[in-house]
């Protein structure tokens, strides 16, 4: 039996040191899959990043924004009327607000009188013209019976003379004859006077009438600027939108320029983002953008470079930096990079000035990106 049982033993013992070198191999079976699934994932990425990755630029810096329109009254006046609410989405050419319009009714029913009275103005002084060359022609005519008159009384003195000299005839009628050549020449002189008198008057009647007409210009000019008054209460919107941040109430007196809300376009909402000077050297406008907004979780939009600003954010600041003066530490500057949004109507009434973005714009050359 000790025999049997010592050999039982010896038996078992190459089983038993056999067992460990097993564990290391099934390890090595597992390991070597996961080298070689990482192994390929590796490539795959270095891949990725040679053909795609090292051509994206990315940055967080990015707001939607839009060219919204403050409302505000051109003439003063108490707001009688407000014809929109908070966010309500409007028209171009829809009424906002009225503001009381009497007195400028008044102004206007004002100028038009005063256009009535220019042109009675003028109808007078046309009407006074063909009088007065009436009158001219009068002149002329006297003047003419004048002129004969007088060549008459001097022929006769002429003729007269000589009798009177040689004692043919009386001295008294050649005085009666002179008599009648100085009052015939006085005669002349009159109509003559009279004559430039009339033509005085025609010119007179024409300064009249050139003034009359600028008055009435004057008054229809000021008439032009009433309309535009009483137009300017009704304040309309420039442009479609949504109403924003309204502050006007009925009964409040506004004073021209007076902020009284804002329309947003919320249609043509666009997207700033601000990359870095190291991050636009490839870029160009019609390059594809993937935009990540913060609001829409799990939604992905594109997007279309569409311009560059023409300078760093600095350099439209209110105190721009001043480089030259102090100790100098380098910043990197950002460019603003406009980007149009390419959505569906769904989407972009989601879409409100504001909101952040993360942007990824894909600056591969034309023939190997997509959009």
């Amino acid at each position: 039996m000790p025999a049997t049982t010592g050999t039982a033993s010896d038996a078992d013992a190459p089983k038993g040191a056999a067992a460990p070198p097993a564990r290391p191999s099934k390890i090595r079976r597992f390991l070597l899959p996961a080298a070689v699934v990482l192994a390929i994932a590796a490539v795959l990425a270095l891949v990725y990043w040679w053909l795609v990755g090292r051509f994206m630029q990315s940055t967080d810096d990015a707001y939607l924004q839009a060219d919204s329109v403050i409302v505000a009254p051109k003439v003063s006046g108490y707001v009688t009327d407000v014809y929109v609410g908070d966010n309500v989405a409007v028209k171009a050419g829809e009424p906002l607000v009225r503001l009381d319009s009497r007195q400028y009714q008044a102004t206007l029913d004002q100028a038009k009188a005063t256009i009535d009275a220019r042109k009675a103005d003028i109808e007078r002084a046309q009407a006074a013209i063909p009088q007065q060359r009436a009158a001219i022609e009068q002149a002329k005519a006297q003047q003419q019976v004048a002129t004969v008159n007088i060549r008459h009384a001097e022929d006769e003195v002429r003729r007269y003379g000589p009798l009177a000299t040689t004692g043919a005839e009386s001295g008294d009628q050649l005085s009666v004859l002179v008599t009648n050549r100085d009052q015939a020449r006085a005669t002349l002189a009159a109509d003559t006077a009279a004559l430039d008198q009339a033509q005085g008057r025609m010119a007179d009647l024409d300064a009249q009438l050139a003034q009359a007409r600028a008055q009435l210009e004057v008054a229809q000019a000021s008439a032009r600027q009433a309309q535009l008054d009483l137009q300017d209460t009704l304040i309309r919107s420039s442009l479609d939108g949504r109403i924003g941040d309204r502050t006007v109430r009925v009964g409040q007196y506004a004073q021209p320029g007076t902020r009284m809300m804002t329309v947003v376009p919320v249609q043509s909402i666009y997207l700033n983002a601000n990359f870095k000077e190291t991050q636009v050297g490839r870029m160009r406008a019609g390059q594809h953008a993937s935009l990540h907004v913060d609001a829409l979780a799990g939604t992905d939009l594109h997007g279309v470079v569409d311009s560059f600003s023409p300078g760093t954010g600095s350099q439209f600041a209110l105190l721009p930096p001043e480089n030259a003066t102090g100790n100098f530490t380098k910043i990197v500057q950002r460019v603003p990079v406009r980007i149009r949004i390419d959505t569906d109507e769904q989407t972009r009434k989601l879409l409100v000035p504001g909101l952040s973005v993360t942007v990824d714009v894909d600056t591969r050359p034309a023939g190997n990106s997509h959009g």
